[in-house]
């Protein structure tokens, strides 16, 4: 693909998830597919649902949590999108999109660590931890890190 038939393609809507436990830690992943590579629970929105309901659906599917065992306290106001690096579009999602627009939300974990499964539904995680939320953006790979700031700004008053 060239860039600019990449400069033409849209971003793929879906929902982030910075779930922050009693402590003020924040849960990530290390992806199955990328060793080495953490994030925070994201994924697409399906067709006729809210970003909301994503949110809460993709919390269970990648971590098991239910949504009683959270609450949720903010979102952002606008979509944060971010571009892929160009030799991953025509890898991910048939090379249909040039990155993600995401909607934020910052949830808090109301369980305990016992209460978290990443192996329930289909596992996209090797393994989890909590993280200082300091720590966060260099524990992710670099062409999210300007999300990741962004979401710790719009964030920092409620975590």
């Amino acid at each position: 693909m060239t860039p600019d038939q990449i400069a033409h393609l849209p971003y793929r809507s879906c929902v982030g998830l910075m779930l922050v436990n009693s402590g003020g830690k924040v849960f990530v992943g290390e992806r199955l597919d990328s060793p080495g590579a953490w994030q925070m629970p994201q994924g697409g929105i399906d067709d006729g649902e809210t970003p909301e309901e994503a949110a809460l659906r993709e919390l269970r599917e990648e971590t098991g949590i239910p949504p009683e065992l959270v609450r949720m306290r903010r979102q952002t106001t606008d979509w944060i999108p971010y571009d892929l690096p160009h030799d991953l579009i025509p890898k991910l999602w048939k090379g249909r999109y040039r990155g993600q627009r995401q909607k934020w939300f910052l949830l808090g974990f109301e369980g305990r660590d016992e209460d978290i499964d990443i192996t329930a539904g289909t596992p996209e995680f090797a393994r989890w931890r909590w993280l200082q939320p300091s720590g966060l953006v260099q524990a992710i790979v670099p062409f999210k890190r300007d999300v990741y700031q962004r979401v710790l700004q719009a964030f920092q008053n409620d975590i």
